[in-house]
């Protein structure tokens, strides 16, 4: 699967390598699946060596240069893990950049695509971590849905979720009890939460957000998930401190 990542990533740089340094220009673009599997795993011919070459010097340019650093590995696994806490805690922190007070942030599992490890955090580092084109959305639930999305992450086990939630579920993905901010969730308020827009429209089985109100889902391309990580990490780089998040019982499995 990180082979399959960093070939996505390649691509998507490349493209952009190429849509710049020659004289050809994209003039329709047409989208399929394309299933991955061991055909692509062949050994590199010449010709495609001799291809791609000379853009590999460019893309490592882009690709290279230092974010900050990890304090420790960033791993990302159900129910709760430190690098899952860290994307849902990067989002709530995001609020200020967009004059946004979210009351919790959500991160899909399935959106973290591969883990940090510790010391320097490149731009192609985040690239692995976010190779979707989500954007940050904010979108505004009543207490009766949010119950219900909180019904919805226990049934998959756990999704990265914000420090002001806390869950606790059975083994078999039941909600016990869930609380945001240290309070039980009042079903007759109102609850401003960031996420992906593509987790905002009810995907990965959260149809809870399907009944959001007070949508606002930014477009620019500054806007991906993974920039708004690099705005993060150079953010805690600037102020002298390294990146880190740790696994707090924020997700509790009980009998």
């Amino acid at each position: 699967m990180r082979k399959t990542i960093k070939t996505m990533v390649l691509l998507t740089v490349l493209l952009t390598v190429l849509s710049c340094t020659t004289h050809y220009t994209v003039s329709q673009v047409e989208r399929t699946r394309l299933l991955i599997d061991q055909k692509y795993d062949k050994p590199m011919t010449d010709d495609m060596s001799n291809f791609i070459t000379p853009f590999k010097a460019k893309v490592d340019e882009l690709m290279s240069p230092v974010l900050g650093k990890a304090a420790h590995p960033l791993q990302s696994y159900r129910p709760e893990s430190p690098l899952s806490n860290l994307m849902a805690d990067m989002f709530v922190w995001a609020g200020k950049l967009y004059d946004e007070k979210p009351d919790f942030g959500i991160y899909n599992m399935g959106g973290i695509r591969a883990s940090l490890a510790q010391g320097d955090i490149t731009i192609g580092d985040v690239f692995e971590v976010a190779p979707f084109e989500n954007k940050i959305c904010f979108i505004t639930l009543s207490g009766e849905k949010v119950k219900e999305l909180m019904e919805q992450i226990c049934y998959r086990k756990g999704e990265g979720i914000s420090r002001e939630v806390h869950i606790t579920a059975t083994p078999d993905g039941k909600l016990i009890n869930a609380t945001i901010g240290g309070k039980e969730i009042d079903p007759n308020a109102k609850y401003r939460i960031v996420t992906v827009d593509y987790v905002s429209h009810g995907n990965d089985r959260m149809t809870a957000f399907k009944s959001g109100t007070e949508r606002r889902e930014l477009t620019d391309d500054g806007d991906l998930a993974r920039e708004v990580l690099m705005k993060f990490i150079k953010e805690k780089t600037a102020n002298g401190q390294m990146v880190e998040s740790q696994v707090e019982g924020r997700y509790t499995v009980e009998e």
